[in-house]
């Protein structure tokens, strides 16, 4: 590699964004109405973060938002993707919004509209009502219908101002980790309730788009986030190909099958068939699921690599998704994975922008016309201040050039990529990992929450200015 990148310039109107979540950065998990979600149980459950941390005050957003709008703007972003506490506007998920729960996404909403930002908002990131998951949780029916509600009630309150809706954001996480591996909320470790979650996610999503057009302008534009994988196999060895044929749909066409195309994929249904008859799967459920979208969102991190195993993989597996006795890739027992080739973040994820623009390229061929925004793509480094308080991370610089490089690759290819989303605007609570993995371009002191641009976050900042990727200097 040379040692300096010339500019890579993009589109005029791509939206240049960082994104959040509620449970990660706002903090007031008890004020204002707002009730315990299944990550305030799980955080608060011995053994199950590191270091038993929560998210209770994470990096206080709930207080601080003024101000970490006017950073945002100040490095130049011109959108930001946030997501709703769904117990902070609907309590118990059920019945009429807290209205001074919704207060605070007005609040939001009307601060980053004077600065010149757009908002993108993020429906559900995970924080299901507690008494929700009390009652079955995602794979039960009814969750789908109460999710449909809260969407209408959100829409309600925000839709003169919003154009951007994501109803779900990574449902591959939710059910998967969430129910099968048990590493996340609610920590729940059975596969035919990760399969059943996720169908009840999709059914979710389809009455949700429902809901929202109802309620919403014309001009709204509705998507949904999927944590797309690129699978690849290990070998063109027939055993290797189906193996990864059978974790592709495990990790996309679980979605995007009946999202794009009205179907799971029969691969699918015929891996799985020893686990599950489907039978939840009812008369109408596949139109619902396949409701007309807007746009597509793309979260990427890292490439999966694959091979068939000579016999069941018994213990935690090496997928880059927590260590857990228990899978979260029902029917899959016979397939290994391997640590792809490269250099690593702090996660252990290989760093591999092809990746990106492998996924971008599939579902412009997959969903052609559909617009694709990469809502999510960043990486954890083990951040520092250096003696002056500065925050140097080269390291991201590095990552953020080479993706976005592969974005810009596949727009010249003819992709219809209108916008990208940095994960994260600043550090947070990083879930099962507690505060010990920092993504953000803005390092925050936990001690004092005083946040400090990080070197990548002016990087970020001129390219958002400029529309055009400052070269980079490889040998610095």
């Amino acid at each position: 590699m040379p040692d300096s990148v010339s500019s890579v310039t993009f589109p005029p109107a791509f939206l240049w964004g960082a994104a959040t979540s509620a449970y990660q950065i706002e903090g007031a998990v008890r004020e204002d109405g707002r009730t315990p979600s299944i990550w305030d149980t799980f955080s608060h459950t011995p053994g199950r973060t590191a270091g038993g941390e929560t998210g209770d005050i994470a990096v206080d957003h709930y207080h601080r938002y003024r101000d970490d709008v006017a950073l945002m703007a100040e490095l130049g972003l011109n959108a930001y993707r946030f997501s709703v506490s769904w117990p902070r506007v609907q309590p118990t998920g059920r019945g009429p919004a807290v209205q001074v729960g919704l207060d605070f996404y007005r609040r939001l909403v009307d601060e980053l509209l004077t600065h010149g930002i757009k908002p993108a908002v993020t429906l559900y990131h995970w924080d299901l009502p507690q008494e929700l998951e009390d009652a079955g949780g995602w794979p039960e029916r009814e969750t789908a219908s109460r999710f449909a509600e809260y969407a209408q009630l959100v829409g309600e309150a925000l839709g003169d101002r919003v154009e951007h809706w994501i109803t779900l954001n990574e449902p591959w996480c939710s059910a998967f980790l969430g129910y099968g591996s048990g590493v996340h909320a609610p920590g729940r470790t059975h596969p035919v309730a990760a399969l059943r979650a996720a169908h009840h996610l999709n059914l979710g999503h389809g009455l949700a788009v429902s809901a929202l057009r109802a309620v919403l302008p014309a001009r709204a534009q509705i998507a949904i986030s999927l944590n797309s994988s690129a699978v690849r196999p290990l070998s063109q060895d027939p055993a290797d190909l189906a193996a990864a044929r059978r974790i592709d749909d495990l990790a996309n066409g679980i979605f995007h099958g009946p999202l794009l195309h009205g179907a799971y994929p029969e691969t699918l249904l015929r891996s799985t068939a020893s686990l599950t008859d489907w039978s939840y799967v009812l008369d109408g459920d596949l139109r619902t699921m396949r409701a007309p979208l807007d746009a597509l969102g793309l979260n990427y991190y890292t490439p999966a690599l694959v091979s068939a195993a000579s016999s069941p993989v018994r213990g935690p597996r090496a997928d880059g998704h927590g260590s857990s006795e228990h899978s979260p890739w029902p029917g899959a027992d016979d397939v290994l994975f391997h640590q792809t080739p490269g250099e690593r973040t702090e996660m252990g994820w290989t760093i591999d922008p092809t990746g990106l623009h492998e996924l971008i390229m599939r579902y412009t061929r997959e969903a052609p016309g559909l617009p694709l925004y990469i809502t999510e793509n960043g990486a954890a480094y083990d951040d520092k201040p250096d003696p002056e308080g500065r925050v140097h991370d080269p390291e991201r610089i590095a990552y953020l050039h080479g993706h976005l490089s592969e974005v810009r690759r596949a727009i010249a290819d003819g992709a219809d990529v209108r916008g990208y989303y940095l994960w994260s605007l600043m550090d947070n609570f990083e879930w099962a990992y507690g505060y010990g993995k920092r993504f953000g371009a803005v390092y925050v002191d936990y001690a004092t929450q005083a946040r400090t641009p990080k070197s990548s976050a002016r990087w970020y900042g001129e390219a958002a200015r400029t529309g055009a990727l400052p070269a980079v200097d490889f040998a610095a």
